[in-house]
């Protein structure tokens, strides 16, 4: 079985799922000192609108970038990307496994790795949109139809985990008009300022994906 899986035919899905093991570990690692490695993948995340749905009919879905159709499709923006890409290299290093088991006990060899990721990648992207839509159903959603993510501006969040400091951004929970509550990434406005777990800020501006805050001085504003 070892020499099966080590085979050169069979890096890269096995090496899809040595990272998946890693991610993990990792994830568990720099959560219990407070660093959330989930918060720098969703960082990494271009500022696109991912709300789109699966009516490829819509006058939403017609004006969107494939890029925005690709991502929301894949449901980024809905589920946390650290999960979506846990699922996406389990989906395809036991895909392509499967594969190359299969050509393996009925032809007698295995197929070149190049050749076998191409089907396994075709395979785990509706895993991960199916697992993806089961997801972001039982989890809050950072965004809702109702409103525009930029009506968050001007309103009290709570740090919820990791300290924000400038080029580095921490998760933090905020509430919108109708309390529905959010969970965005925020960092200091000023280098000279920084904001740990349970510090309430203020949201003055979005700069991409993350919002710049300051600190909260005005005790009649509360994050409710």
């Amino acid at each position: 079985m070892s020499d099966f899986l080590t085979a050169s035919q069979n890096i890269p899905f096995t090496v899809a799922l040595a990272v998946m093991f890693g991610i993990a570990v990792l994830e568990g690692v720099l959560t219990l000192i407070g660093v959330g490695f989930s918060n720098v993948i969703e960082s990494l995340i271009p500022d696109v609108d991912f709300d789109v749905d699966a009516d490829l009919s819509g006058p939403e879905v017609q004006s969107a970038t494939p890029l925005s159709r690709l991502l929301g499709w894949l449901r980024i923006g809905k589920v946390p990307v650290l999960m979506l890409l846990v699922i996406f290299l389990t989906a395809f290093g036991l895909i392509g496994i499967a594969i190359q088991s299969f050509f393996q006990s009925t032809a007698g060899f295995l197929l070149p790795a190049a050749v076998a990721s191409i089907p396994a990648l075709l395979l785990a992207l509706p895993v991960v949109r199916v697992f993806g839509s089961l997801l972001s159903k039982l989890m809050p959603k950072d965004e809702t139809d109702a409103i525009s993510i930029e009506t968050l501006i001007g309103r009290v969040a709570t740090i919820t985990l990791g300290t924000a400091r400038p080029g580095s951004p921490a998760e933090a929970r905020v509430r919108d008009m109708h309390g529905t509550t959010h969970y965005v990434m925020v960092e200091p406005d000023t280098h000279q300022e920084e904001f740990s777990k349970g510090d309430d800020v203020l949201l003055v501006r979005r700069a991409g994906s993350v919002f710049k805050v300051i600190n909260n001085t005005n005790p009649s504003l509360v994050n409710k």
